[in-house]
């Protein structure tokens, strides 16, 4: 008689939450994915229709739940903003809740796109960011961050039509003065727009980096 042995291997996956960007690519999540059905409220759909009149490129996302508070809900696919005369392109970006995408939209032109020609006499081109969702904690607590939810990103860098590149690491103290300048007013604009706004002068953790959330708070550090 012949006998079977079936052989199961065992994978475990134990992934950091901290809210801190990594320089590596973001690892699979080991808890399971569960999708519902594609069926947008009706406030999502008024949020889509009020990010396409910003001109926006964008794909709308089915809700997903991750368990642990991460999930995925009233989401899209952010690809490009527009500025006063150009789209502008975003890098690394994941999911984002509509409502966080509409003030990232909003910012990005009349915070971003006219302090850089304002300050810096050339149009935005481009923002770079660390990306958005992740499942993780806010660093050194229990509590979920803003990322869990989709609902923050991680602003690194600013490059202008003229190919100058602006970075929050680099040119927070150490660039020109008109730069620095630039900076100060997109993190300001950003606190006046965005519930919790963090940057290099709130801890070493943002030293290279604006994390930028949309929330009910009113949190500028």
């Amino acid at each position: 008689m012949r006998r079977l042995l079936l052989i199961l291997p065992l994978v475990a996956t134990l992934s950091a939450c901290m809210d801190i960007p990594q320089a590596q690519a973001p690892q699979r999540q080991s808890v399971r994915q569960s999708t519902t059905a594609f069926s947008p409220r009706p406030e999502y759909r008024q949020c889509l229709s009020e990010l396409g009149a910003q001109r926006a490129t964008f794909t709308p996302l089915p809700d997903q739940y991750f368990g642990t508070g991460c999930s995925n809900v009233d989401t899209v696919q952010l690809a490009s903003v527009h500025g006063d005369t150009a789209s502008l392109a975003l890098t690394n970006l994941g999911p984002v809740t509509c409502d966080m995408a509409t003030t990232f939209a909003a910012w990005a032109r009349f915070g971003v796109d006219r302090a850089a020609e304002q300050i810096l006499g050339s149009h935005l081109a481009r923002i770079e960011t660390f990306g958005s969702y992740n499942c993780r904690n806010v660093a050194g607590t229990s509590r979920r961050s803003g990322h869990a939810t989709a609902n923050a990103i991680d602003v690194s860098a600013f490059v202008l039509s003229d190919g100058r590149r602006i970075s929050v690491l680099d040119d927070w103290d150490s660039g020109t003065p008109a730069e620095r300048r630039f900076l100060r007013v997109v993190h300001e604009s950003a606190c006046k727009r965005f519930g919790t706004t963090l940057g290099p002068d709130y801890n070493a953790a943002h030293a290279n980096h604006f994390h930028v959330e949309a929330n009910s708070g009113s949190f500028c550090r």
